[in-house]
């Protein structure tokens, strides 16, 4: 049953088709478009001629694309967008890429959201933890109040919600690039299970933990590289020198070295 709802995703990767995906399958119209698909997408799915076709009978957008490309995806939907409509920019950014955002698509009077993945995407698909900021913020969560989202509202304050989620990013990509360099250790001196002894008393006993921490970053090492920017360059504008932070990004920049040669 269609719900009259209709939502547009922007960026089709693996987030985007499996929101995508999800949506459709609670009965709301789902346009997307993608430059590069390569997800398989419910035949239901709408796959529109570009980004601005995709948003031109949505009402609600999502975009979930690298930050590097938000806002040229902005701009190119801009003339698609009103004061009726709510533009969710969920790219993993600094809290004033999501303002510069903001600012682009100010004069259509998009109600915009900051809306931020606060967990890996795939084991909760599109019930994964989100926080949500800006002036759409609470229209966003309204809307969607019928469906089985996990939608935590901040604040009416663009960037509120990309700030708690570099700062989440700071604990669990640090934690992840220490296990990966002490597992890579023990593989080299032979003493894996020994360091996995050590890595599991300090966790909680969780040893399959040490698997997703070592695994997610092999297979999500270009995004977190992106993510880890974010996270440098806001703390660099707080005047905090992003000693451990750096590091973390040079680990994800050697895994994603070590991926695209094996």
């Amino acid at each position: 049953m269609n719900s009259g709802l209709h939502i547009a995703v922007l960026g089709l990767g693996e987030a985007g088709s499996i929101f995508a995906n999800d949506l459709v399958a609670m009965g709301i119209t789902v346009s997307g478009w993608d430059p590069d698909p390569k997800r398989i997408l419910d035949k239901r799915i709408h796959f529109a001629a570009s980004n601005s076709d995709a948003a031109k009978d949505a009402d609600i957008i999502l975009s979930v694309n690298l930050s590097a490309v938000s806002d040229q995806v902005a701009r190119e939907i801009l003339p698609e967008v009103n004061a009726e409509k709510i533009y969710c920019e969920m790219n993993t950014s600094a809290p004033d890429k999501k303002i510069e955002i903001g600012k682009i698509l100010h004069s259509s009077g998009v109600q915009f959201v900051d809306l931020a993945i606060m967990a890996p995407v795939p084991p909760k698909r599109i019930k994964t933890p989100f926080l949500v900021s800006g002036p759409g913020a609470n229209s966003l969560v309204q809307k969607m109040a019928n469906y089985p989202l996990n939608l935590e509202y901040l604040s009416t304050v663009t960037g509120d919600a990309s700030t708690r989620k570099l700062l989440r990013s700071i604990v669990y990509k640090g934690v992840a690039a220490v296990i990966c360099e002490a597992m890579e250790a023990g593989k080299a001196f032979d003493l894996e299970n020994y360091i996995r002894g050590q890595i599991s008393s300090v966790i909680g006993g969780n040893d399959e933990l040490i698997n997703r921490f070592v695994e997610g970053s092999e297979i999500h090492a270009e995004r977190r590289i992106h993510e880890m920017e974010a996270v440098c360059d806001m703390l660099v504008k707080k005047n905090i020198e992003p000693l451990l932070s750096v590091a973390t990004k040079h680990n994800l920049e050697k895994l994603l070295t070590q991926k695209m040669k094996s």
